[in-house]
């Protein structure tokens, strides 16, 4: 396998890599902060783009970083004779353009978690030596106005020896450097990174957002508003639903539990059996998180949170009859959380996932009755 097909930690299934997206929905509050910030006298040196996993965080870094290697002059935040941009669009034809998404340009470092040639896959963390590239990376001399721009994608998954290593980095950064770092868990970086970068909170996509950007990479769904229930305002998810037809998954789901409960096992046999086979990961991935959702809404019933939309026919019916009241919410709130950890543990020691998910779903049926 030669070096251009290998995964890439920083990319969506079924997705666009994010440095070859060059329009962002649903952001522009943000984007417009970000652009008063990199127009400005004194532009901020590291950034933390945070936000649930999928909603464009990568795809705002990489557009800052066309913008700042083609726009912003060295030593500058004034723009002289010249009108100050109106926004992070370039030239798609730009020759920084190209090089970005062949990353092949100069001034623009990616940290991501590597490949592992012996193991055949992802390292699990970002380590110390992808984070030293960055004393190369600063040593050679700057092109392009002087700018040098670091991307960290994502920086939650650094060990503790690379997050020390770039936090000695924001501490004292190079002339001309900014450093934008994703998180979807902000919570589990240093302090001391987090003080040292200006934070910007990205929230989900509205559904008209989502539906944009899923059309932008090449998917066009029909059903908008289920796929946005479903997938949390996040693209990257509802890439992956519709890859696994997860929509028609949650209403078997939701039937399932429409029979609760008189649950059969024959019943959850036939729903976890496609998702169990050998091979079919993303499938029992989207299982479980859809299981998870389920008992969410459940919960947020009972509080007096219907689900609106509906992210199937009848979902609203089934969930008000098993979640009538404050106290019936408080008990699916507690099965999700037992169940999550539960689930999780189980498949971290190699429990027969077929034999978990049929635990799971007459729990939820032991619960109904009460």
């Amino acid at each position: 396998m030669s070096d251009d097909d290998l995964p890439q930690a920083d990319q969506a299934d079924g997705a666009p890599h994010p440095r070859e997206t060059l329009r962002l929905f649903g952001h522009d509050a943000i984007e417009a902060e970000v652009l008063a910030a990199l127009t400005g006298e004194r532009a901020h040196h590291g950034w933390l783009l945070t936000g649930p996993r999928g909603i464009g965080k990568a795809t705002l870094a990489w557009r800052m970083a066309r913008f700042l290697l083609t726009e912003v002059p060295a030593d500058a935040g004034l723009f002289g004779e010249a009108p100050a941009p109106t926004t992070l669009d370039i030239d798609p034809n730009h020759p920084v353009a190209h090089r970005i998404a062949a990353l092949s340009e100069p001034g623009c470092l990616l940290i991501r978690r590597a490949w592992d040639h012996d193991r055949k896959k992802l390292k699990a963390q970002i380590t110390v030596d992808e984070v030293r590239k960055l004393n190369s990376f600063f040593g050679l001399s700057a092109t392009d106005g002087g700018r040098r721009v670091v991307i960290v994608d994502s920086a939650d998954e650094m060990n503790p020896s690379a997050a020390n290593a770039l936090l000695k980095v924001l501490e004292e950064p190079p002339k001309g450097a900014t450093l934008i770092l994703v998180s979807h868990q902000p919570a589990r970086l240093l302090p001391t990174i987090r003080s040292r970068c200006r934070v910007l909170r990205m929230n989900p996509l509205s559904p008209d957002a989502l539906a944009n950007a899923l059309d932008q990479a090449g998917a066009h769904p029909d059903k908008a508003d289920a796929l946005s229930a479903l997938s949390g305002g996040s693209a990257g998810d509802a890439l992956r639903v519709l890859a696994e037809d997860g929509i028609a998954l949650y209403a078997r789901i939701i039937a399932l539990l429409d029979t609760c409960p008189q649950i059969d096992r024959t019943a959850i046999a036939a729903i976890t059996e496609k998702a169990t086979a050998r091979g079919a990961e993303a499938r029992l991935d989207l299982l479980v998180r859809l299981l998870d959702l389920a008992l969410t809404r459940l919960a947020r019933t009972g509080a007096g949170h219907p689900p609106t939309p509906e992210a199937c026919a009848g979902e609203a019916e089934v969930m008000a009859r098993l979640s009538p009241s404050p106290a019936a919410a408080k008990t699916w709130a507690a099965l999700q959380q037992e169940l999550g950890a539960r689930i999780g543990h189980g498949r971290a020691v190699n429990i027969d996932p077929q034999s978990l998910l049929m635990d799971a779903f007459l729990r939820v049926a032991e619960a109904s009755r009460g």
